[in-house]
């Protein structure tokens, strides 16, 4: 029997995976046309303010393969993907996948702490509130939740900024890091925390009111199950209870954890723009004002793949701790 659970196990996780690659295609095409056929010429980027000839611009068009048909160019795209190549960036004329590489640790500083911490103490505060549903305590969780999910994350975020760091002063305004600031030891620590502050609780919050407002409603149903009340029934004391109907309650929050985590890649984005800070949520800005395809595109790529494995990630997880799922 564990041998049939070990082979339904693996060819769910085989069926899970491969249905990535056709997803990511299909991303990958789609946004290649729509960077294409969006309004603006980079070519107007590169020559500047100077005013070539018909004969200089076509040049640079050619040498830079955007004389070719569309669906030529997405072919050739296509197979420096499989080379690992996300080819070179107009403005910066360096290789996309060194750039991202450069300013992808800094999106991970700012959004896996972020995820992580918020997604724990939203979940504390819905089961917190759900102990006590409808009480004085739950419809102000509730509405704080309400809240904090309604306000998009670059309204939060210039708040913050003009309250805490413009008028109070407590935090810096923009930026990683204070370059007057040691780099390395304790006190360069202390000063990537200063400015890690503002930004990750702002991108927090959404997480931390949606989390909370999911394990709410997930504990109350599952407080409300026959087996609670027949272990209420038998003397099971109600941390035990409780402990019990979180386990089953847990169930839907790993699918609303992969859809964070995709969601949370969006509002890095609005953050970092708001913040100064100096990760792909700013390369991208910088590549959609700068024309910069290759750039802007290798980001799509890079973005679309984290979601599509994190999303491949939860139903694995979800067919782990629900074997329902695994045997469909």
């Amino acid at each position: 029997m564990r041998g049939i659970r070990s082979n339904h196990l693996a060819v769910f996780i085989v069926k899970r995976l491969l249905a990535t690659i056709p997803l990511m295609t299909l991303v990958i095409a789609v946004s290649f046309v729509l960077i294409q056929i969006a309004p603006g010429d980079p070519i107007t980027v590169l020559i500047g303010e100077g005013n070539p000839s018909d004969a200089q611009i076509a040049e640079i068009r050619a040498r830079l393969g955007l004389d070719q048909p569309i669906y030529v160019q997405l072919w050739h795209y296509f197979a420096s993907i499989l080379h690992l190549d996300l080819g070179y960036s107009y403005v910066s004329s360096g290789p996309v996948i060194e750039l991202i590489a450069a300013r992808l640790p800094n999106t991970l500083i700012l959004m896996l702490p972020s995820l992580l911490i918020f997604t724990v103490v939203g979940v504390a505060i819905g089961v917190y509130a759900a102990t006590r549903p409808y009480s004085a305590r739950d419809n102000a969780i509730s509405v704080l939740a309400v809240l904090g999910y309604s306000v998009p994350v670059f309204v939060l975020g210039q708040m913050a900024l003009l309250f805490f760091a413009s008028w109070l002063g407590w935090f810096p305004t923009q930026g990683m890091r204070n370059f007057r600031a040691p780099a390395t030891g304790l006190g360069g620590l202390a000063d990537l925390l200063m400015h890690l502050a503002l930004p990750a609780v702002v991108l927090g919050t959404r997480y931390l009111a949606v989390n909370a407002r999911f394990a709410r409603t997930a504990m109350i149903e599952a407080l409300g199950q026959d087996y609670i009340t027949s272990a209420r029934a038998q003397g099971l004391g109600e941390g035990e209870v409780q402990r019990q109907a979180l386990r089953n309650a847990l169930l839907p929050l790993i699918t609303v954890l992969g859809m964070n985590f995709a969601d949370i890649l969006t509002g890095t984005v609005l953050v970092e723009i708001v913040f100064g800070w100096p990760g792909l949520g700013r390369l991208m800005y910088d590549a959609i004002f700068g024309r910069d395809y290759p750039l802007l595109m290798g980001l799509f790529v890079i973005v679309a793949l984290g979601v599509v494995l994190i999303n491949a990630a939860t139903d694995i997880i979800y067919g782990l701790v629900d074997p329902r799922i695994r045997n469909a």
